[in-house]
């Protein structure tokens, strides 16, 4: 019979892709933009508002939907993007989208009555632009060597071997 012998040994710490990065936080934006609205409907009077057609200052309309569907849209689509778009473009897109997201999610708290609550959840979206910037600012580059090819977007592809 065997006994456990303690190991020393370091767990492996594999290199996450760029994409997934992005994809992940997108991911979590996404939530918490919508669970902080979702949980908002527990708020004192915002029910009750609602019902009477107004959304903080604003009236509901199908203007007021629409433009509600495409700020929750915009990250969803960025998931999607974020795992499919040539490398180029995916910073470029990923820059472009987080920087317009922060004047955007600052926007949220105006007007907040539970300022602690609007606070922690914009603090919080703030700080996933901020990785998702970071993520795509840093994005890692590839010198090209005379193995390397280049596809139709200009993303380093290996060379394959002749048989």
């Amino acid at each position: 019979m065997r006994t456990r012998q303690p190991t020393t040994a370091t767990l492996e710490d594999q290199r996450m892709p760029v994409r997934a990065k992005l994809a992940a936080t997108w991911t979590s934006f996404m939530f918490l933009y919508a669970y902080v609205d979702i949980l908002n409907f527990f708020t004192p009077g915002v029910v009750e508002d609602i019902l009477d057609g107004r959304v903080f200052k604003f009236d509901l309309s199908q203007t007021f939907s629409t433009t509600a569907l495409t700020l929750v849209a915009v990250p969803i689509l960025m998931v999607v993007l974020s795992m499919t778009l040539p490398a180029r473009v995916n910073r470029i897109a990923n820059l472009i989208v987080a920087s317009l997201y922060v004047p955007v999610t600052a926007f949220n708290v105006v007007g907040a009555s539970w300022l602690y609550f609007y606070g922690l959840g914009v603090v919080l979206e703030l700080i996933i632009l901020a990785l998702i910037v970071r993520f795509a600012w840093t994005w890692p580059r590839t010198a090209p060597s005379a193995t390397m090819a280049t596809s139709p977007d200009h993303e380093a592809v290996r060379a394959q071997p002749q048989a």
